[in-house]
């Protein structure tokens, strides 16, 4: 039908994402910009969009950004954060998430922004 926006790409691993991310020390969701974020103390680690038909992250990557951006679905994040390692993955129609991987690459965002005693708290294998 015309006008009916389409259906959200991958909601299960966008729920996944989103569970893992707000279990993480002091992590709280916020919409600036009409968009959806994560943050830990007011800094963003993990932006988390549906958008024409897709499934978009960006995440802080100080590790493993070069690995991450050989695959397909990445792309350095634009507004100048792909030079200080930020990832943008844009996940449409014939991709295939892995949820796994991208809640691993997501505690390394979490590390890279959030406070060192909090970061701490989290386990080597998180």
């Amino acid at each position: 039908m015309a006008g009916t926006p389409p259906s959200p790409a991958f909601p299960e691993v966008e729920s996944a994402l989103l569970v893992a991310a707000l279990a993480l020390p002091e992590a709280a969701e916020d919409f600036p910009w009409g968009e959806r974020v994560i943050k830990v103390r007011g800094k963003i680690f993990l932006f988390l969009n549906q958008q024409e038909g897709a499934l978009r992250l960006s995440m802080k990557l100080p590790f493993s950004r070069d690995f991450a951006l050989e695959m397909a679905e990445t792309r350095p994040t634009g507004y100048g954060l792909g030079k200080a390692g930020w990832v943008t993955f844009i996940y449409g129609e014939g991709t295939a998430p892995d949820a796994a991987h991208l809640i691993h690459w997501m505690h390394e965002s979490y590390r890279a922004v959030a406070p060192k005693k909090l970061a701490a708290q989290l386990s080597v294998t998180a």
